[in-house]
């Protein structure tokens, strides 16, 4: 991939050797947010082209596609200098698109836009930003404490350990490994395949189009994922039944006391296998990696998604906004 240039600056390809360049920009801000982190944001870029820029010394990540360009993140650095970048970074994309509607700073973490905010209007949910830009929230991230999700103690969590136990009764001989790419990429790609088959059995008609176009880009992120594991450091765990694997889940430590869960496939005709996997992460995070915190990222707006989030009893919700400039 070639580079861009824009204006006078010139923006390079998000490909793996970003990597370590990102990683020494986030370091300088410890969130929990589940966007903020290398792995996340090169595995989920499918349906377009990822580029980045330091301007103002903050890594600035934008998303090219068909031609116009926005940003995925907000400047990342140290809060007086984003100030800085995030004016150049408008004006960097009105220079370029050919529209206002993609001229956009998307997943603003709440702390990192707490301190420019001036006035908030709470029944909207939008907020005047430096007089010149519109703030307006959007998604929130699911975060949980790990303890909870390992001990699933008390009548809110019923469900869920009568799910878990059912499942342990009808497979008894399930086996549970760590996540190996040279032993269990093709296993992770028949069931991903598998899981779209039976999705589309029972999909209503008219959310067809949308369901493809999220599931192309999930089978993406799963493939790139398992081209990239090691380099990308992630923590895997699949499950086998009768030998064959029915479930996989993946995610990364996003900071000393958090982990989030990036992606999570299991064969949903095995009634409990999402629950019993989800607390076997849990488990490996804990007692392996020191983790706390689990962020499972936010529900992108699915009511069904919501739904099940909600009902493993998060204990922060944190709010994500997207960035407009005033017209």
């Amino acid at each position: 991939m070639s580079n861009l240039i824009i204006d006078q600056y010139e923006l390079f390809p998000f490909d793996l050797r970003a990597k370590k360049i990102m990683e020494e920009y986030l370091q300088l801000l410890n969130l929990d947010t589940s966007d903020y982190t290398f792995a996340a944001n090169y595995l989920w870029l499918s349906n377009g082209s990822g580029f980045y820029s330091i301007i103002e010394d903050t890594f600035c990540f934008f998303l090219l596609t068909n031609g116009e360009i926005s940003m995925l993140l907000p400047p990342i650095g140290l809060q007086a200098d984003a100030l800085r970048a995030i004016p150049v970074c408008f004006q960097l994309m009105e220079d370029n698109n050919s529209s206002p509607i993609n001229t956009k700073i998307e997943y603003a973490d709440e702390y990192l836009i707490s301190n420019f905010i001036k006035e908030i209007d709470q029944d909207s949910g939008i907020f005047d930003f430096l007089e010149d830009y519109v703030v307006e929230r959007t998604l929130v991230d699911y975060i949980y404490d790990c303890n909870d999700l390992i001990e699933l103690a008390g009548n809110n969590f019923s469900t869920k350990r009568n799910e878990i136990n059912k499942f342990k009764r009808i497979h008894p001989d399930y086996v549970m490994e760590i996540l190996d790419v040279k032993k269990h990429a093709e296993g992770i790609i028949n069931l991903l395949n598998k899981w779209i088959s039976d999705r589309m059995k029972y999909l209503p008609a008219d959310k067809t189009e949308s369901f493809l176009d999220g599931i192309y880009s999930e089978r993406a992120a799963v493939k790139r994922m398992l081209a990239s594991y090691e380099e990308l450091n992630l923590i895997g765990l699949i499950i086998r039944i009768d030998g064959k694997i029915q479930g996989f889940t993946v995610g990364e430590k996003i900071n000393h006391n958090t982990a989030s869960v990036i992606v999570e496939k299991t064969d949903f005709e095995i009634l409990g296998c999402a629950q019993f996997i989800f607390r076997e992460f849990a488990k490996l995070l804990s007692t392996e990696y020191g983790v706390s915190r689990i962020n499972v990222g936010d529900d992108m707006g699915f009511e069904n998604l919501k739904k099940v989030k909600m009902s493993y009893r998060p204990i922060a919700m944190v709010p994500k906004y997207t960035i407009y400039k005033r017209q």
